[in-house]
């Protein structure tokens, strides 16, 4: 009876090595590298608006009954969370400031589609531009290195996953994303994959899978587009407004 605590002890040590070599092992088989060109980052954030906007137009004005418009619009999340996690887990993205003004712009335009979000969609979960703004405070808390932050970015996970759009899953999907972006191997890609599968939780079906595929497209092919660096800021609360305005329009007709 006496040699029981010390073999159990021995066991659980074992098992740790075993899972610390096996998560090392994982982390040391490398993934193909995502290398989008500029006009392709562009393409795909086009790409996304177009599916938000078809979403929102079926859920504002048609309350979902279009069929297939849901479906397609499940994509446009995690593309665009994918556009703003490779961004920010480019190699100069921090000495040039970008996690901070990304912040503001995010901060700015959130606040300003709020007053034409929340009569059509209610005061909760906040829109998506809030979540795309905690996604991006965290990244810039892991950025900087400090051991500290660490529980800093676990409180503003929890805290965050409560209020806005898909919760916890879309601040995993985009971690997961930037992560796989930092370090592309066997870990980074599977988690990537899971939490993408794990959105369908919220969404009721698979299709933000689809959206892995198209982004692994558009690393292959090269596309020439201007970058209009506010174009898509300003078109949520914008497009947000004339939603608002057509369905209180059709609301007061009937």
């Amino acid at each position: 009876m006496t040699n029981q605590p010390i073999q159990l002890v021995s066991s659980i040590g074992k098992a740790e090595q075993t899972s610390t070599r096996t998560g090392n092992f994982l982390r040391k088989i490398q993934m193909p590298k995502l290398v989008l060109a500029n006009g392709c980052i562009e393409a795909l954030k086009w790409l996304a608006l177009v599916l938000m906007t078809i979403d929102h137009i079926n859920k504002f004005l048609f309350e979902g009954q279009i069929p297939y418009m849901f479906e397609v619009g499940r994509l446009a999340m995690p593309i665009f969370g994918f556009v703003l996690a490779y961004n920010l887990a480019r190699s100069e993205a921090m000495l040039n400031g970008v996690h901070l003004r990304a912040m503001q712009r995010l901060f700015v335009f959130g606040l300003l589609a709020s007053p034409f979000f929340i009569p059509m969609a209610g005061w909760w979960p906040i829109n998506i531009i809030f979540m795309l703004l905690i996604v991006t405070y965290i990244i810039y808390l892991l950025e900087t290195g400090s051991q500290s932050n660490i529980w800093l970015c676990i409180i503003v996970f929890i805290a965050g996953g409560i209020f806005v759009e898909f919760f916890w899953f879309a601040l995993a999907y985009c971690l997961a994303a930037w992560w796989y972006c930092k370090s592309p191997n066997i870990a980074s890609g599977l988690v990537w994959l899971i939490v993408t599968a794990l959105l369908s939780a919220v969404n009721h079906n698979a299709w933000a899978l689809a959206a892995l595929p198209v982004i692994f497209l558009f690393s292959y092919i090269k596309i020439e587009m201007p970058r209009l660096r506010y174009i898509f800021y300003a078109y949520y609360p914008a497009h947000l407004a004339l939603l608002l305005a057509i369905s209180s329009f059709i609301s007061f007709k009937h």
